[in-house]
C-alpha cells in the first residue's frame, strides 16, 4: 500500500483563518507516502507565514497571480508526481487521520481509476450542519443529476494526461465538468468509499450571490451539453433535487 504515492494539492488565497487546520490534517494522516503541493494566489495576509512555518512538510510551493482556483489546481497537477491526485481546499480538512490510508488501500486492492466518498458540511464552530452521502455510482446516473462531492474525488494522475485538466471555460462548475467528463463521458472505473472523508466549511464562491447562482447554472448546462448528457435541460432541473436525496 505504501508503494502508492498520493499527491494532495491545496490552493489558497488569504486563508490565514483556516489554513493551519487544513495543513495539519494532512500532516496527521497515518499514511505517509504523501506529496503535498501548495499553490498560493499571492496572499496578502498571514497565509505565507503559515506556509513558511510548515515549509519542511510541503513538497512543492508556488505563489503568484493566477486565473482562479481551477487554474491554480492545474498548476498543482502539473507539478504532481504521485500515482493518485486529490484536492484539499484551504477551508477544509480531513475528517480523521485514516482518510489517505483508506484511499491508498482502495487503489492497491481494486482495479479502479477514481474513488469518491462522503463529506460533512460544517459551520465556523465546526458543528455539522449538513451531511453529503454520495451513494453508489452506476453508469448513467449523471443523467439524473447525480454527482459526487468534489473534495472527496481522487483519481489516477494519468487521467489528467489522457482526458485533460480543469477547463476554465466552465467557471465555478469546472470541478463538476471534470468529474462528468472523467466518469460519465469516458466511463472510467469509479469506487465509492463509504466513509466521511472531508469536513467542508460552508460559503462556496458559486453560492455567494444570486448572480453567481445564475452563472453556475449556465456553466452546469454547458458542461452537461458538452459531455453528452442525454437531456441537459431536464438534468439541470433535476440536479438540485437529486442533491437533496444525497443530503442528510
Amino acid at each position: 500500500m505504501q508503494d502508492i504515492k498520493i499527491s494532495i494539492i491545496t490552493v489558497c488565497f488569504n486563508a490565514e483563518s483556516t489554513f493551519k487546520h487544513c495543513i495539519e490534517s494532512v500532516l496527521y494522516q497515518n499514511f505517509k507516502n504523501v506529496e503535498y503541493i501548495v499553490i498560493d494566489g499571492g496572499s496578502t495576509d498571514k497565509t505565507i507565514e503559515i506556509i513558511n512555518h510548515y515549509n519542511n512538510y510541503i513538497t512543492h510551493y508556488l505563489s503568484g497571480p493566477d486565473k482562479g482556483i481551477y487554474d491554480a489546481m492545474n498548476k498543482g497537477i502539473k507539478l504532481a508526481t504521485g500515482q493518485v491526485i486529490g484536492m484539499l481546499n484551504a477551508d477544509d480538512y480531513f475528517a480523521d487521520n485514516t482518510v489517505l490510508s483508506s484511499v491508498a488501500e482502495v487503489f492497491s486492492n481494486n482495479v479502479v481509476d477514481i474513488i469518491y466518498g462522503d463529506l460533512d458540511y460544517i459551520n465556523e464552530n465546526g458543528k455539522i450542519i449538513r451531511k453529503w452521502r454520495s451513494g453508489l455510482y452506476k453508469s448513467g446516473m449523471f443523467n439524473s443529476g447525480w454527482m459526487p462531492p468534489h473534495p472527496t474525488f481522487y483519481c489516477k494522475r494519468n487521467l489528467f494526461t489522457e482526458f485533460g485538466l480543469y477547463s476554465l471555460i466552465y467557471g465555478t462548475a469546472a470541478d463538476y465538468e471534470l468529474m462528468l467528463r472523467f466518469m460519465h463521458l469516458h466511463k472510467t472505473n469509479a469506487f465509492y468509499l463509504k466513509k466521511v472523508m472531508i469536513k467542508m466549511r460552508t460559503g462556496g464562491i458559486s453560492n455567494k450571490s444570486f448572480k453567481n447562482r445564475i452563472h453556475g447554472l449556465y456553466h452546469d448546462y454547458k458542461a452537461m451539453r458538452n459531455n453528452r448528457i442525454l437531456i441537459p435541460f431536464l438534468t439541470l432541473l433535476s440536479k438540485p433535487i437529486r442533491k437533496l436525496t444525497q443530503y442528510l
